[in-house]
């Protein structure tokens, strides 16, 4: 059996839930000077005992919507070695039109951006004005030309499950997908990036035919575009977690040139696939293959994992800090058969500024995308590689430590009480934090 050892392996860390101000608290609430937060976890809602919008808690700040003063040039995809078109997942706030210059602005090839506010369940339509402005930019110039039909890939809205079983709620989600399918439509998007969902608690068949279900009348509502699934860190009852979960989703979609897939870097190795040596990879490539198939692999999300292997924690990190490492990385920029999908960044970007208040830096995302290219055709065993590894492993080290501490303290704690992993009640994971826009 493909894996198994490793699936094990990757089943014994036990769910250490991420802290966030925006999770529900079992224990009395500290008063809010003192609460702990971490800005860039990726926190879960439960999905059974009520959806809603997320509260309005974020206090992050972004640059006007004016100062797009170029932090990065563009790489020309022909300079480079090979065809990796890399990007990051920008803000459209204002109209999906802004989120063309964001992207131009960081020196991306690709992004990937929300169509509508992503905290609630119906949102006004795509007002003509900006879609005629996104169809004059990305004809305009160079600068903001991209490929709509291929390296653009809209996220899906965290609220939505498609593998709701409630009808009510069911219909409400599909409503929410259907309408983001539609909009991609009006601006010429091939590709649609969402979440599988929770089972809810039933089981995992259930839950992975409903989403199929739901995909078949979706596509059946449309004409042309791609719905893309995003594997899952394997948390709680998510599902998306496995290869398989995603194969059986396909196998009930009826039109499969209609469905594909997106690995998540993080989510992959939280979830017990690991991407670290060109071994490793390779393995973990041939079991998607064989159990999903390349050819319904439309797009990465690029990001390092604060959290240890098979933790099943979705924790981004910066590309090169976290626990995956900057080998990972390289794995990927020199696969071949990779070229030609969007990849995306999800990393943090939020930081103090001099006022202490927390900002954006996009500056950030402008030099992983030069950094993620430097690696295409570089010889991972040269000092200068060498060297760049253990420096942006150096600037991770406190965050790993903390991390790690938090899953030994956990996995000590239940084998003091003779207990193993608990089946946490369901769950939907929300995005990065800086991956979230201001409605």
């Amino acid at each position: 059996m493909v894996r198994q050892s490793t699936r094990q392996a990757a089943q014994k860390p036990p769910i250490v839930e991420a802290s966030s101000s925006d999770e529900k608290m079992t224990t009395k609430k500290p008063a809010a000077s003192k609460r702990k937060t971490n800005p860039t976890e990726n926190v879960e809602e439960d999905l059974e005992e009520k959806i809603k919008p997320a509260p309005k808690k974020r206090k992050t700040t972004t640059k006007k919507s004016d100062d797009l003063t170029p932090l990065a040039p563009r790489t020309s995809i022909p300079s480079l070695k090979k065809s990796m078109y890399i990007g990051a997942h920008v803000s459209g706030a204002g109209g999906v039109q802004n989120a063309i210059s964001n992207a131009s602005q960081i020196g991306a090839n690709a992004f990937a951006l929300f169509l509508k506010s992503q905290r609630k369940w119906t949102s006004p339509p795509l007002a003509s004005d900006a879609i005629s402005q996104w169809n004059s930019l990305l004809k305009k110039d160079p600068s903001t030309s991209y490929e709509p039909t291929k390296h653009i890939l809209p996220h899906g809205s965290y609220l939505v499950n498609l593998a709701q079983s409630d009808p009510a709620k069911a219909e409400q989600a599909y409503a929410n997908f259907l309408d983001d399918l539609q909009r991609c439509e009006s601006l010429n998007i091939s590709l649609y990036n969402f979440h599988p969902g929770s089972t809810g608690g039933e089981p995992m068949a259930e839950a992975c035919a409903r989403i199929a279900a739901q995909l078949n009348k979706a596509h059946k509502a449309t004409k042309s575009v791609i719905t893309v699934i995003e594997n899952m860190c394997g948390s709680g009852n998510v599902v998306g977690g496995r290869f398989e979960d995603i194969r059986d989703i396909i196998a009930g979609v009826e039109d499969k040139s209609r469905v594909g897939v997106c690995i998540d870097t993080c989510h992959t190795f939280a979830a017990g696939y690991d991407l670290r040596t060109p071994e490793a990879y390779e393995k973990t490539m041939q079991e998607f293959d064989e159990v999903i198939g390349l050819k319904y692999l439309k797009a990465f999300h690029l990001n390092d994992s604060k959290a240890p292997f098979g933790s099943h924690r979705d924790l981004h990190a910066n590309i090169g800090t976290g626990f995956l490492g900057l080998r990972a990385f390289h794995n990927i920029m020199n696969d071949d058969r990779l070229q030609n999908l969007p990849m995306v960044l999800e990393t943090p970007i939020d930081e103090k500024g001099p006022d202490g208040k927390t900002v954006e830096n996009r500056k950030i995302w402008a030099d992983e995308i030069k950094l993620l290219e430097s690696l295409i055709g570089m010889d991972a065993d040269t000092e200068d590689f060498g060297v760049m590894d253990i420096e942006l492993q150096s600037k991770g080290k406190s965050e790993r430590d903390k991390i790690q501490d938090q899953v030994d303290k956990k996995a000590a704690k239940d084998a003091k009480k003779g207990t193993g992993r608990k089946k946490k009640p369901a769950k939907e994971e929300e995005s990065c934090d800086s991956c979230n826009e201001s409605d």
